[in-house]
């Protein structure tokens, strides 16, 4: 790994991690922070990705041992000027980061109701709608507006239909009736993890800082305990290294909300530094940035009570409209759902829960946006393109080139000489990108505006 300038870390943090990370190898921790950090993707495994036509997947892989999607690349390509990227074929996320992988796989069942309470930009939501089943239910949620419109974006580009972003601060889910059959809370934290990236990181952080971040994750924690189904499941992660936004949380947890602390099984060359309350990821030992990570149990007494996932499905009076029938645009059992005249596609199953977050939440993004009303016409929407629920064939097709592909996704004006006129959807490699209207001399790009490329 190619060495940078030393890193200089800030007044006061070694102090408070040196006794965490021990002393014999302090010299290596702060040695690998001054290090090059490692590249790493998730493979979207809903798409169908073809090594020979992207670059970025030409260079040697490796595997992140803990995730099966998960792989490292030889160096870290543009990934902007990636077509695959931008068509959700994969995810580009720390090493570290997909540990939740087991996390999940070991303690949630794939039809459960999942809730992300701090999720932006997504990489642990899009892991968590990747693992759960066509019957799981994931509702995203971030506090920062800007933060969850990047959200919602790549969401949305990763094509889960079964998923729901909020825009929501934790303690309003308290008013929600639901429950959650586990919850990830990958909590605001101080960043330790972070400083071999990021100078901001090391420039903010302060023992004042991490006493804050402490109060807020408590607070944020409080919140989840209050929604989470008795036996469910809490995940806790921070990219952080200090004790007391790490083991100190879980122990609080355990002390103040009786939760059962769960192991999580680990090889042990995955070089991942277990604790009595945890998992470490420490940048001298593990390939990936600093990460920790834990799960518990809400404590049930009660054994008689209703199934956690009750699987009945319940009657929904679907629009009275041809137009917005979904028999032919998505594979599944889907309603449709109206909002300010963009249509939206709603797994039955599942539809309660999504009314509920509509009426007590700030909903951004539900189920498949497959239309929206402009006079007469109905548009077809981006989600729709992207969605994994969404019946190829359904509208014309046309591949573009990889010149073409940059193009549309800068949202400028291509020309498809041969393609029939009206809606068509594009792609790259097999994988859709979104729609043109076809108008024979050019075509109108229907990709949405704040996600084009813009340099």
């Amino acid at each position: 790994m190619e060495n940078k300038e030393k890193i200089i870390l800030p007044q006061g943090f070694e102090e408070m991690v040196r006794g965490v990370i021990g002393d014999s190898e302090w010299n290596a921790f702060v040695e690998a922070l001054s290090a090059e950090p490692s590249v790493s993707v998730r493979i979207n495994s809903q798409r169908s990705i073809v090594n020979g036509q992207q670059s970025i997947f030409n260079s040697q892989l490796s595997t992140v041992k803990w995730c099966e999607h998960g792989c490292y690349l030889s160096e870290r390509p543009k990934f902007t000027y990636d077509p695959m990227f931008h068509a959700g074929g994969y995810y580009v996320q720390e090493a570290s980061s997909m540990f939740v992988w087991q996390a999940l796989k070991q303690y949630v069942e794939k039809d459960a109701v999942v809730l992300d309470m701090c999720a932006a930009p997504g990489g642990k939501s899009t892991a968590i709608a990747q693992y759960l089943s066509k019957d799981g239910f994931l509702v995203s949620n971030e506090y920062v507006p800007q933060r969850a419109h990047v959200l919602v974006e790549n969401i949305t580009k990763w094509g889960a239909p079964n998923c729901v972003v909020t825009n929501n601060a934790p303690r309003h889910f308290e008013k929600l009736k639901m429950k959650f059959d586990a919850i990830l809370v990958d909590a605001p934290c101080s960043g330790e993890g972070m400083f071999r990236k990021d100078e901001r990181a090391r420039e903010e952080w302060s023992p004042a800082n991490v006493e804050m971040c402490v109060e807020r994750q408590r607070e944020i924690l409080e919140s989840a305990w209050e929604v989470l189904k008795p036996d469910g499941v809490l995940i806790y992660s921070t990219c952080t290294f200090n004790s007391h936004e790490n083991e100190e949380q879980v122990q609080w947890l355990i002390d103040e909300m009786g939760a059962e602390y769960l192991p999580i099984k680990i090889e042990t060359d995955w070089m991942i530094t277990e604790t009595e309350r945890g998992y470490r990821f420490l940048p001298h030992k593990t390939r990936g940035e600093g990460l920790f990570l834990a799960a518990v149990r809400k404590q049930c007494t009660i054994h008689n009570e209703k199934k956690a996932n009750d699987r009945k499905e319940k009657k929904h009076k679907k629009e009275n409209n041809s137009q917005l029938s979904t028999l032919n645009l998505l594979d599944g059992d889907f309603v449709v759902m109206e909002c300010e005249g963009r249509y939206h596609a709603v797994q039955s199953l599942r539809a309660d829960l999504v009314a509920e977050c509509r009426k007590t939440l700030n909903v951004l993004a539900f189920g498949v946006q497959i239309f929206e009303q402009k006079g007469k016409d109905l548009i077809p929407q981006t989600a729709l393109a992207m969605s994994q629920a969404y019946k190829r064939g359904a509208y014309p097709e046309v591949a573009l080139s990889y010149e073409e592909a940059i193009s549309f996704l800068r949202k400028e004006a291509i020309v498809l000489a041969d393609a029939p006129r009206g809606f068509v959807l594009v792609t790259y490699s097999g994988l859709p990108l979104g729609w043109v209207k076809n108008i024979g001399n050019r075509c109108n790009n229907l990709y949405p505006e704040f996600w084009r490329i813009r340099n």
